[in-house]
């Protein structure tokens, strides 16, 4: 497993971590992507940990805070071998203040997960979403109280947007307060709207990017193709209209070239399509998640190895849409806005 420092912070991390979306299963929705116990969490927390992957990322809304805590059993006795990422932000409780980021909230949010993790701090805390209701002043000092406490060790975000995340790290460098290290966002082969504005951020206030879904929410695991129905155990049935959407025809354009490369390079498309992510500018490390063993096994795959220059042209060529404005006017001017170099 190779590491990458996390942004402009001293603190490495695996080039792939584990999602914990699965643990639990708890409503329709998580229900869909999995049902994972204590045990067989252990087992995929086993087989990571084999691998060098030591990074595991859950949320307090994830299956109603049930992730967490299969998690915290999962690595109970072994706390020390394992790195904790968690969020929080979105609404949590029936109560006015069971939601957003002000400091009420993100105080009780952050002790309720310590106790499901059962665990006295956590490596990485994100805030899930934007709260436009809080100032990001108060925001960013309930964070720091949290990390002079020793309950929070490095501070991130998770779905912002460009003027978001801008906005909140020039508050933490006038304040003195803690910068955002992380950014938790979306980025696959056929969702690279990340590019146009958040990568090249990324690349300038060095923000690490931990991607979610990077296999496209379940559309880049090689058995979705052109003239086929949906196979029969695919979290799609449930949940395509939850997540990012994509037009099948882009899908099955994507798909032939994973497909080409694929065959070329003896891995499978969901390999192929990781490793392009890992040579991404600004990328720290890529979550993946897994229902079973040979998912896992699957997916650590990806590291180890490089697909050459002109493959990752292809997949780039292949994935490649217009952008809207202004970042297709920008592109007109590459020689002072180049494409962001790593």
């Amino acid at each position: 497993m190779d590491y990458r420092y996390l942004g402009g912070s001293g603190f490495r991390v695996p080039v792939l971590s584990f999602g914990t979306g699965t643990f639990g299963g708890k409503g329709e929705f998580f229900g869909a992507w999995g049902a994972t116990d204590v045990n067989e969490a252990s087992r995929l927390i086993d087989i990571c940990l084999d691998a060098g992957l030591n990074f595991f990322d859950s949320a307090d809304v994830y299956s109603g805070g049930v992730a967490e805590q299969v998690l915290g059993e999962a690595i109970k006795g072994r706390r020390d071998k394992v790195l904790i990422s968690t969020k929080a932000t979105f609404r949590s409780g029936d109560g006015p203040n069971d939601v957003g980021s002000s400091r009420f909230h993100l105080i009780k949010a952050v002790e309720a997960s310590l106790k499901r993790l059962q665990t006295d701090h956590i490596d990485l805390f994100q805030l899930h979403g934007f709260d436009a209701m809080t100032p990001v002043e108060e925001t960013l000092s309930a964070l720091d109280d949290l990390v002079r406490a020793g309950k929070i060790r490095y501070v991130g975000c998770s779905n912002f947007s460009g003027w978001h995340l801008m906005k909140s790290l020039a508050a933490a460098d006038r304040h003195n307060l803690p910068r955002y290290v992380a950014h938790q966002a979306y980025y696959s082969l056929v969702g690279r709207d990340y590019e146009w504005e958040l990568m090249p951020l990324a690349v300038d206030q060095k923000v690490g990017t931990v991607v979610w879904s990077p296999l496209g929410w379940g559309r880049l695991t090689g058995k979705i193709r052109r003239g086929q129905p949906l196979p029969e155990v695919t979290r799609l049935h449930k949940t395509a209209d939850s997540g990012p959407q994509v037009d099948n025809e882009y899908l099955y354009t994507v798909v032939d070239a994973l497909d080409e490369i694929s065959k070329e390079t003896g891995k499978t498309i969901p390999q192929v399509a990781l490793n392009w992510l890992l040579q991404r500018p600004t990328v720290s490390s890529i979550i993946v998640g897994a229902r079973d063993e040979g998912q896992l096994r699957d997916n650590l795959g990806a590291v180890g190895w490089n697909l050459t220059t002109e493959q990752v042209a292809r997949l780039d060529a292949a994935s490649a849409q217009t952008p809207t404005y202004p970042y297709w006017h920008q592109r007109g001017f590459s020689e002072r806005n180049p494409f962001p170099a790593g």
